[in-house]
């Protein structure tokens, strides 16, 4: 059995904030002698997912990351579920598919297996993100759809590196009275939060927290890979010039505006739809 240095440490404890730090750190398994300036650096990727700031100097600078505050490692869920759940939803398995009667049928993979094909894939999908949403699936499935591949990857394996955003409304919901392209946090939830906060409830069960927002749809959990299918804005401000510019009423900066202030990109109304939002910088 080989030896390797560093499998179990003694956790720091100096602060709360070192003790995170070092529950959060990862370490890539390359001999700190090499001048190898790849491996070092963050990849467009680590977006949200990895500290761009928080690393050691010296031989281990980039070789020694953190992950993010609210990041998540997915824990895995069986892919049989899944691939019942989308036969129930009109998914033709792969051993009954004939590609000369449906060329252009969507292949649905899970897990990188392909399972199965489907004559509407727009129906589907919306179907099925609407089901996660409503935390009828996993928080922690992926969902990917390729329009130019024609394909729809599911993915529930364990090791996908999450990070939470808030959600985007995509269609008017007469359940909830949230509108299109309206951000999933609504004043009732934070006022609900708060409450909380100020008065506990004596049962747990009862308490919201945070579980409570991916329940109610307006926090979802993203892999890198999903990320490249969503279009997500940095600010909730800029989802409101987003929602007037769509409306059509003209918004320009304000002649008061600070020096300083972020120079924001002209968005086109367009071509532009928002699916998510960032929560802050700092998670």
């Amino acid at each position: 059995m080989s030896s390797t240095a560093g499998v179990s440490q003694v956790l720091n404890r100096y602060t709360f904030a070192s003790t995170l730090s070092h529950l959060r750190r990862t370490n890539t398994p390359i001999g700190r002698d090499g001048k190898l300036a790849k491996p070092r650096q963050l990849h467009n990727t680590h977006w949200g997912l990895v500290c761009p700031a928080e690393t050691p100097e010296g031989q281990a600078c980039g070789l020694v990351k953190n992950l993010s505050l609210m990041c998540y490692v997915s824990v895995g869920s069986p892919a049989e579920p899944l691939i019942d759940f989308m036969i129930n939803r009109g998914m033709e398995v792969i051993e009954e598919y004939e590609p000369l009667r449906y060329p252009h049928a969507t292949k649905i993979f899970v897990n990188g297996t392909w399972v199965g094909v489907h004559q509407d894939p727009k129906h589907l999908v919306d179907q099925v993100f609407e089901t996660r949403r409503k935390s009828y699936l996993q928080y922690e499935v992926s969902l990917i759809r390729e329009i130019r591949d024609q394909e729809f990857k599911i993915f529930s394996d364990a090791g996908r590196v999450m990070r939470p955003v808030f959600t985007v409304q995509q269609k008017d919901d007469a359940e909830t009275g949230l509108e299109k392209g309206q951000l999933g946090l609504t004043k009732d939830l934070v006022n609900k939060l708060a409450q909380e906060q100020a008065d506990p409830p004596d049962d747990p069960e009862m308490k919201m927290g945070w579980e409570g927002l991916i329940k109610a749809g307006a926090v979802e959990y993203l892999d890198a890979e999903e990320e490249e299918t969503s279009m997500i804005c940095m600010t909730p401000e800029d989802l409101e010039l987003y929602r007037l510019q769509k409306a059509g009423l003209p918004v320009g900066d304000d002649p008061g505006d600070d020096m300083n202030k972020r120079l924001k990109t002209k968005t086109n109304p367009t071509t532009h739809k928002y699916t998510h939002c960032e929560i802050h910088p700092s998670m």
